[in-house]
């Protein structure tokens, strides 16, 4: 037996459903440092090395992250 459910909510009314955490400041924060670090002239690699502290597991999560873009990209990973 197959049974389809459709449900019809915001994606803020979904994660109250479900009693996910609301991480909007966090989310603000986030966006906050890195619009005012392009905004104080920030390279490339500069940026690369903040963002790498700012994210959990250091590299190895910005690698599943660069994983995911190529997948979803049709690229390869150059590593």
């Amino acid at each position: 037996m197959k049974i389809n459910v459709e449900v019809d909510c915001t994606p803020e009314e979904a994660r109250r459903f479900m009693g996910l955490p609301d991480f909007t400041p966090v989310h603000e924060k986030y966006v906050s440092n890195i619009l005012e670090s392009m905004d104080k002239g920030v390279s490339p690699e500069m940026m690369e090395t903040l963002m790498r502290s700012w994210m959990p597991m250091g590299e190895a999560s910005m690698n599943i992250w660069r994983k995911m873009f190529d997948q979803v990209g049709g690229g390869s990973s150059s590593s």
